[in-house]
């Protein structure tokens, strides 16, 4: 069984897989570019009969949607390839996914934009506003979050059981991204042969399909994640006992929880969780940070 899970993760987690995988993506995300742009020119001038009304046909900016998905696809196996390194880096890249999301949905609903007087009245342009002001935060939050994670105990702890216990637990972190890949695979494929269905086989949804896009995946996805960090969390609980540890991985949880339940919600309320999800986690590192530079000296 070790065998098979070490072999598993040096075919799906090594650093040459990453390589060849990173290629694929971009290829993958400049062609699609390409593509999109070309449909989008032909549905315009009559050539070929699609949904018009799809935000995603109407202008040719909306086709950078298309390269932005693949490259959030990259960035969730990023996310699972940092996991068995390092819990904060596996964090930020969460953080960095939902950055993501919103920066696709802003090329998606440039498209929708009214240049008018009365701005703040309409949704599109309303929401885009939002989104604006949402990813500077969120960039800068994730700055903020990053130089935390760098931040680092300088004092070398030369207990062997320590040790031991941090490389077992590093251990098991491989073994669920191993298996988190195969998972989350699946859940692509999945969640997109049935946005598919949904939006080109029943005709009287596909409007509603097209409007959730933003959706497709990452819903289910943050809902594994959710299962994930509970799992680490529980299992650490065999290899440490320190108190701000453990309360570390919580609040990384709620996080990602928060971050789960804005996919549910739409307008402000959805940017607003987006934020507060964010802005708990920079908390709770900062706190942690604080607890383990004392715990560290006291020792």
């Amino acid at each position: 069984m070790t065998f098979k899970l070490d072999f598993f993760h040096k075919l799906f987690l090594s650093p040459n897989t990453r390589s060849r995988i990173e290629k694929i993506f971009l290829i993958i995300a400049l062609l699609s570019f390409f593509v999109h742009l070309i449909i989008i020119l032909l549905v315009n001038f009559d050539l070929i009969s699609l949904n018009k009304s799809s935000s995603l046909l109407e202008s040719p900016i909306s086709s950078i949607y298309t390269p932005f998905s693949f490259i959030l696809v990259y960035e969730v196996y990023l996310l699972i390839y940092y996991l068995p390194q390092s819990l904060t880096t596996y964090i930020n890249k969460q953080y960095e996914i939902i950055l993501l999301i919103i920066m696709r949905r802003l090329f998606k609903d440039l498209s929708n934009l009214k240049i008018s007087p009365d701005w703040l009245t309409i949704k599109y342009d309303l929401q885009f506003t939002y989104d604006i002001v949402t990813s500077l935060l969120l960039f800068f939050l994730i700055f903020l979050f990053y130089k935390q994670s760098l931040k680092k105990d300088t004092k070398l702890d030369n207990d062997d059981a320590e040790l031991e216990k941090t490389l077992r637990y590093t251990k098991i972190k491989k073994y669920i991204a191993s298996v988190l890949v195969p998972v989350v695979l699946i859940l692509a494929l999945y969640s997109f042969a049935s946005w598919i269905i949904e939006a080109y086989i029943s005709v009287e949804k596909s409007g509603e399909s097209f409007q959730n896009i933003n959706h497709v995946f990452f819903d289910q996805f943050f809902t594994v994640l959710v299962i994930v960090d509970v799992v680490l969390l529980l299992v650490s609980f065999f290899y440490t006992d320190k108190f701000h540890l453990i309360i570390r991985n919580s609040g990384f949880i709620i996080s990602t929880i928060l971050i789960r339940l804005s996919f549910s919600t739409e307008g402000l309320m959805n940017n607003i969780l987006v934020i507060v999800a964010v802005l708990f986690g920079l908390s709770i590192l900062v706190i942690y940070n604080k607890f383990e530079k004392n715990y560290s000296s006291g020792k």
